[in-house]
């Protein structure tokens, strides 16, 4: 998992950034921090991004393998920032599992005054580090940047090294990383959340099982055999199996959307015609 999964740790970033190219009343998201934060080669190539013609090649060219894929990444983003703010009342600290380059620690000022931990492979922390040093002199003091290696580090062990306590009422965010894990490593996870303060949140996307099995492809053929075929997408669920499996944890199920919902929602105010996925959906629950 480890590798592969950190390999992608800049993809999702750099579709925020090159979203910011587009006009505001067309864009989907705003993140003046996303090209800011990304890594020295990624941020050349967005230059060309000034290009409308560019710009719109680059949708095409990642929706061919992938039809959904571009509105997806970022649906899935404003959903989980509107959940976080919505919860800051009822929350003590954030923890973002697998955060890759994302940005909200930052550009969103509501959650500044609560403890965020980020936690990614050593070499995505790293990378993250300089940048942030960069755009601000210092790393933010709300901010820890955790490195863990997730096929053999203990979660809970190096959260409570870095100051992380189980007393506190906690928004999880698992984006975009459940699919790079077998199920002994969802099952691991959720040991780790099964300890989690009664009125926890947590918002994670996930990949529907029958695309995972071969059984239905919903036109992502290429991006079946870029993915799930070369064993880097490697576990998925039904939706209906969720409520259930969460429940063991103590968790219960708040929403599970699919993102035609979500693309109603946040692309449709755009005016732009992009197509949806239904291979990846985002559950929101709460701890019992």
């Amino acid at each position: 998992m480890a590798k592969a999964a950190a390999k992608t740790g800049a993809g999702p970033t750099a579709v925020i950034a090159i979203e910011q190219y587009f006009p505001k009343k067309e864009r989907i998201i705003e993140d003046e921090l996303a090209y800011k934060i990304l890594p020295n080669g990624a941020r050349a190539f967005l230059w060309f991004m000034n290009f409308k013609l560019v710009r719109n090649w680059m949708v095409r060219a990642t929706e061919k393998d992938a039809p959904g894929i571009w509105s997806g990444m970022m649906c899935r983003k404003r959903y989980i920032d509107e959940k976080l703010i919505d919860s800051l009342n009822q929350i003590d600290a954030v923890v973002n599992l697998g955060a890759g380059f994302d940005t909200r620690a930052y550009r969103l000022p509501a959650i500044s005054g609560k403890p965020v931990f980020e936690l990614d492979q050593p070499q995505n922390i790293k990378s993250k580090k300089e940048r942030l040093l960069n755009v601000f002199g210092s790393i933010p003091s709300h901010v820890r940047l955790v490195e863990i290696d997730f096929d053999h580090e203990d979660l809970g062990t190096v959260l409570k090294s870095n100051g992380y306590s189980t007393d506190k009422r906690t928004f999880f965010i698992w984006e975009a990383v459940t699919q790079y894990l077998t199920e002994k490593g969802i099952r691991s996870t959720f040991d780790f959340l099964a300890q989690a303060a009664t009125g926890s949140r947590i918002a994670f996307t996930y990949v529907i099982k029958d695309f995972l099995d071969g059984r239905a492809m919903y036109d992502w053929e290429k991006g079946y055999k870029k993915w799930v075929t070369k064993e880097i997408w490697i576990f998925g669920m039904e939706q209906r199996m969720w409520s259930n499996f969460l429940k063991d944890y103590g968790w219960e199920v708040i929403e599970d959307v699919g993102y035609d919902e979500l693309a109603d929602k946040y692309v449709k105010p755009s005016g732009r015609i992009l197509a949806s996925t239904p291979i990846e959906r985002m559950v929101y629950a709460e701890k019992l």
